[in-house]
């Protein structure tokens, strides 16, 4: 019984594995797009935020560097405001706390989806690989009955099922490609951010030594 379910199932051929590593690529390009799409849409200016925090590094106050911060809008930005305000109501632990928690969840936000590029890349060349083995066994089936055109058949089918190996390989590769370059820049974006954080509570952790020296 289930020996007849599994025959039928791979006398279905390689056809439909093709569709299916169609669709995944279709769903890899969307995703790298509205993962590209959204970065642009949610970065900071690099250029505006490096001025900014020089220019507090350098001696701006805590008041000029709050205020272009939120001139400022993007990912970093608000991360650096979300330190700023902590550090303001309850110090450097409250500050470096609120930063780790704002990593944490724009780090969710970045890696959304990529997932579906990864394990697309990942696992691409087996289910290519396993339309060609269905197709194969389609081949000698049909071998077993076209004894008249038997060789043509065999020769047609496992060309036809060796094309599902060869587009499992053509949609692993771009996708491993793209994975691996998302998870880089977000990566690298994250370490910038987790710097210039770094940067900016030292310089807040000086202005209230400052302050308090002034008091005293």
């Amino acid at each position: 019984m289930l020996e007849e379910k599994m025959f039928a199932f791979a006398m279905l051929g390689s056809e439909w594995v093709l569709w299916l590593l169609v669709l995944l690529s279709a769903a890899c390009v969307t995703v790298a797009i509205e993962r590209v799409l959204f970065l642009k849409q949610n970065r900071t200016p690099l250029d505006k935020l490096q001025r900014s925090l020089s220019g507090f590094l350098e001696g701006d106050s805590k008041e000029t560097f709050s205020a272009s911060l939120k001139n400022l809008e993007g990912l970093e930005s608000s991360v650096l405001q979300s330190g700023l305000s902590a550090h303001e109501r309850g110090g450097h632990t409250a500050a470096e706390n609120a930063i780790a928690g704002r990593i944490v969840f724009e780090r969710s936000r970045l890696d959304r989806g990529i997932i579906i590029i990864g394990t697309t890349g990942s696992n691409a060349p087996f289910l290519g690989l396993f339309g060609t083995v269905l197709g194969i066994i389609k081949a000698f089936a049909d071998l077993a009955t076209q004894t008249d055109e038997g060789a043509a058949s065999v020769m047609a089918g496992i060309s036809e099922a060796l094309v599902a190996t060869a587009i499992g390989l053509l949609v692993a590769i771009p996708a491993v490609v793209l994975y691996n370059y998302l998870r880089q820049r977000n990566k690298n974006l994250l370490s910038n951010l987790q710097s210039m954080s770094h940067l900016m509570l030292a310089r807040l952790d000086e202005c209230t030594s400052n302050d308090t020296k002034k008091e005293a």
